[in-house]
């Protein structure tokens, strides 16, 4: 995703980098050589019998992300069907290794289908902080719902992770679905311009120490901490994982010399992913996969990063050639295969830019350029978003054929990466719409914390955006709803009628008590393919 302001390279003072140390960065005089479980526990893709259980021991206090210090030690994992543990179901062990950066991962199978769990590790007679998990229903199971809540976007600097606290005190999900940007790659400073708090390091992130300081230091955040101990994690990446606009070959945010090559670089944001993500690939160095949650919903994961051609300069005819890409071929074949095959009643697509397309109409010039900035499209006016699927035109055409051709119903796309809320229809053509049909619907959510409209503007909320929100839906009689100016999250309700997302916003991002209330809700109904409001929120 395309951002202005202080665009390239920061450079890091002594005085900087003291500033921003993070949390236990340094042993405490008098400390005991004991491990210590500083950055919680997670658990993510949960399975029918099974799921993925991640920690991160720091063996000795001076054993911090990306230091390379610290000897082995073993860990042992237990997983309880009380928060007493008086039932434990499963046990074993594992290394957390300097190789690793003393992550571990547990892929616990043998369990109970649809059943919340308890897990913890111990390491050398210390415990960890406790958590919960939960399964997937069994394949053939009828589950009464799915409810997920859906984040994206979440930049250190730019606030705190208050969305993440209000999804943590949630009893009635079942798992998290993070839609990418989970952290940002750039130095402090470079964006936002004026950071509400700092990271470490105060560099942009290029090695795989680098990344990794920044995974571990993202994990000191006590919001993002409740929300891995409380609900299983789905995550895909986008960009920020590894640099901004990435592409197969390179990305707008690194420079091949000055910052080394890209392939190094990309190798290991990758590796550093996987360490501290509750990540199951399915395929090794990605993150595209399919989830299973009984014969209600499949939940296709897609990576629009590491298969895609460039995206296309600006007013580039590229944009609608057959032969661009943004899943390339094998991700093509296994999403095609995987949807006509599917036998859910529910599609949902993990989708990181936005497939509905955007054009801008009359949009006053002194919007576009910020609007630009959050959507990643050119600021000269034209209605092409070329980090979006309206970079790809002719494979989108191809995807939404497909649905169309095959009769494939109840489609929904899950969205993140522009930082506003958004529910749309997805026609098979959008200039003749609504005269020719919605073949899937799109629910997009906004940045837990990242820059939109207001903030790029200056300006407090709704002061500006009715006017730019306006005209969008004016030019784009898909787009049933955006709100170009909240931060915070959304909660995806799936039954055998309907899908609904309610969307909540917060009161302020810059504020680490954050309260937290609902702006709208928005349901497709089965075999409509159509968006509409809804006036009650999800039960």
């Amino acid at each position: 995703m395309t951002h202005a302001g202080p665009s390239r390279r920061a450079v890091v003072t002594t005085a900087a980098v003291a500033a921003v140390l993070p949390l236990a960065a340094a042993p405490r005089a008098g400390a005991a050589e004991a491990p210590a479980f500083h950055h919680g526990v997670a658990s993510g893709d949960p399975l029918p019998d099974g799921v993925l259980l991640w920690t991160r021991v720091t063996p000795v206090p001076g054993a911090v992300p990306g230091s390379g210090a610290g000897p082995d030690v073993e860990v042992e994992w237990e997983v309880a069907t009380d928060a007493g543990f008086g039932t434990v179901v499963a046990r074993g062990r594992s290394t957390a290794s300097g190789a690793a950066d003393h992550t571990v991962k547990a892929d616990v199978r043998g369990l109970r289908p649809d059943t919340a769990y308890h897990f913890r590790f111990t390491a050398s007679g210390v415990r960890s902080p406790a958590g919960r998990t939960r399964t997937a229903p069994a394949d053939q199971a009828e589950p009464d719902n799915l409810r997920l809540g859906v984040v994206s976007c979440s930049n250190y600097e730019a606030g705190h992770f208050a969305a993440y606290r209000h999804l943590a005190a949630r009893t009635d999900l079942h798992a998290v679905l993070h839609l990418g940007d989970y952290i940002y790659e750039y130095g402090t400073g470079q964006y936002p311009a004026d950071p509400v708090r700092r990271q470490e390091p105060a560099h942009e992130v290029l090695t795989l120490a680098d990344y990794r300081v920044r995974h571990g230091h993202y994990r000191t955040d006590p919001d993002l901490r409740a929300l891995h101990a409380a609900h299983p994690v789905i995550a895909l990446w986008d960009d920020h994982e590894t640099a901004n606009d990435s592409w197969r070959d390179g990305a707008e945010n690194h420079t091949p010399g000055a910052e080394g090559e890209w392939r190094a670089r990309r190798a290991a944001a990758v590796q550093a992913y996987f360490e501290w993500m509750p990540v199951r690939p399915a395929v090794e160095g990605t993150t595209y996969r399919r989830l299973r949650f009984g014969r209600l919903a499949d939940l296709h994961l897609l990576d629009l990063r590491t298969f895609r051609d460039r995206q296309a300069g600006t007013g580039d005819a590229e944009v609608d050639s057959r032969d661009r890409t943004i899943t390339g071929r094998a991700q093509w074949d296994w999403l095609t295969s995987g949807l006509s095959a599917s036998e859910a009643r529910w599609r949902l697509i993990g989708n990181s830019v936005m497939i509905s397309p955007v054009a801008f109409g009359s949009l006053p010039a002194f919007l576009l350029g910020p609007i630009a900035e959050c959507l990643g499209i050119p600021a000269g006016g034209l209605a092409i978003g070329t980090d979006q699927w309206d970079g790809y035109t002719h494979e989108r055409q191809r995807l939404l054929g497909h649905l169309h051709e095959r009769g494939i119903a109840d489609t929904v796309f899950l969205t993140g990466d522009i930082h506003m809320h958004w529910a749309n229809d997805v026609p098979l053509n959008a200039a003749l719409y609504p005269g020719t049909p919605s073949v899937a619907t799109e629910f997009v959510v906004t940045s837990v914390t990242s820059d939109n409209l207001d903030d790029t503007l200056g300006v407090p909320p709704r002061t500006l955006s009715g006017i730019a929100e306006t005209a969008v839906r004016a030019a784009n009689r898909h787009v049933r709803w955006v709100d170009m100016d909240g931060h915070g999250y959304a909660v995806l309700d799936v039954t055998a009628e309907r899908a609904q997302m309610d969307y909540f916003v917060l009161s302020d991002r810059a504020d680490p008590a954050a309260t937290s209330s609902r702006t709208r809700s928005y349901l497709t109904r089965s075999g409509t393919q159509r968006v509409t409001r809804a006036d009650d929120p999800i039960a």
